[in-house]
């Protein structure tokens, strides 16, 4: 899988997407399987699990934001939610750690 304008990405950033499409919404609480949704293009790492509506969607991030702005969140908000729900997923301890480590060096 390549992002337009970015390098490929890595089986590990690949892996982390795939678990946070797992997630339910993490705005409305809608079961999954949810979108990942990218904070910053490239940033494989910084994804937030949303449902279609809250992602694409007329009251979603890529519309009016609407239902954001009712659960008063933001994208560091949501992102938040995200790691937290991953962080109780057994499975995710690798990546978090990996995400952890990229962060300390840059």
């Amino acid at each position: 899988m390549k992002s337009k304008n970015h390098a490929p990405i890595s089986r590990t950033a690949s892996a982390h997407m795939q678990r946070v499409k797992g997630l339910p919404c993490s705005v409305c609480d809608e079961p999954g399987p949810s979108e990942a949704h990218h904070i910053r293009q490239g940033l494989h790492y910084a994804t937030v699990a949303l449902c279609p509506s809250c992602h694409r969607g007329a009251g979603g991030w890529h519309g009016t934001r609407i239902m954001w702005q009712i659960r008063k969140m933001d994208e560091l908000a949501a992102l938040d939610v995200t790691l937290a729900r991953l962080a109780l997923d057994p499975g995710a301890t690798a990546i978090t750690e990996d995400w952890m480590a990229r962060r300390q060096q840059g």
